[in-house]
């Protein structure tokens, strides 16, 4: 019956046969989907291989032109060290230039000191080492000069200890020839005594005075003498006086003062004379012991400048019995 709902044999038979076709289909579509991919992942791993192997050279360039720089920084660094001991010498000479280069060298360490530097910043570094270089044959140069001059000081320094070694002996020597001559003036300038005179006065009841050489009857000696002096120099100067008994004792004693060559003596009278060169000047003064004057031998003793410049002597007699 040509009317009826089941399907025909032919019907059956192709449907089948489609599907296996398409499936083929598929199956080499995604065949070659794989290995598409499998090429391209192939692909994409040489591609990244070979990045991977740039980027290490890369790597290994900037690590050996890092230690390059490093090794030219070093160098540097030698350089600079072996200059330490002149450049503390000359430290504050050249204090400006050490901080330029202390400046440069910090900036330099800070570059190398970073583990991905770029290649901008190793170039950086690259000039800063030629910088400091420059800057340390600059230092080089004054230390160089700084240490000529500081030689020619030397030799100058010495030159002038020398001259100053020789100036002071001659002026040692100068002075011990001026002292010898201040010495010789000043003992050649001292007062020469003249004329000498010890006059006993007897005082009496009434005031007036008249000469007695009885010793009882003496109440006091009059001294006078005369001073000069070729060169000696205008002005006071003290002169002392020792009155010595029979005893050879000082009557009194008034202070004492310095002679050149007995030491310390007493002195009875210090006298006060106003000197004029090369003229003579008298001197005159009394001495009143305050006890009685005995008989015998009487000496006067006239000092200036530490020197005995003058002696007399005066006896005194015992008296008769209605003397």
């Amino acid at each position: 019956m040509d009317n009826t709902n089941f399907p025909s044999a032919t019907q059956h038979t192709s449907a089948p046969k489609k599907t296996g076709i398409v499936k083929n289909v598929l199956i080499g579509v995604l065949g070659a989907a794989v290995i598409g991919m499998g090429g391209y992942m192939a692909y994409d791993k040489k591609k990244d291989g070979q990045t991977i192997q740039k980027q290490e050279a890369q790597i290994a360039t900037t690590t050996d032109e890092k230690s390059e720089i490093q090794k030219n920084f070093d160098a540097s660094l030698a350089r600079l060290d072996s200059m330490t001991g002149i450049n503390g010498k000359l430290e504050s000479q050249l204090t400006e230039k050490n901080s330029e280069i202390t400046k440069t060298k910090t900036e330099i360490r800070s570059i190398l000191n970073k583990s991905n530097a770029t290649t901008a910043e190793l170039n950086r570094a690259k000039e800063l080492i030629a910088s400091l270089n420059g800057k340390i044959s600059d230092l080089q140069a004054d230390v160089a000069r700084l240490t000529d001059e500081n030689k020619s000081l030397n030799e100058e320094k010495v030159v002038l200890i020398a001259d100053k070694t020789k100036l002071t002996t001659d002026l040692e020597a100068t002075t011990v020839v001026k002292q010898e001559l201040e010495k010789k003036v000043d003992v050649a300038s001292t007062l020469n005594a003249s004329n000498i005179m010890i006059t006993p006065i007897n005082v009496k009841s009434n005031g007036k005075e008249k000469v007695s050489t009885v010793a009882k009857r003496v109440d006091k000696f009059l001294v006078s003498f005369d001073v000069n002096n070729r060169i000696a120099q205008t002005g006071s100067t003290d002169v002392y006086v020792l009155v010595i008994g029979p005893d050879g004792q000082p009557l009194t004693s008034s202070g004492t003062f310095t002679t050149r060559e007995e030491g310390e003596k007493t002195f009875t009278a210090k006298v006060p004379v106003e000197v004029e060169t090369a003229k003579k000047k008298s001197v005159e003064f009394a001495f009143a012991p305050g006890t009685n004057f005995q008989q015998g031998n009487y000496k006067i003793q006239i000092y200036q400048n530490g020197f005995l410049i003058g002696e007399g002597t005066r006896e005194l007699k015992k008296g008769g019995l209605f003397s």
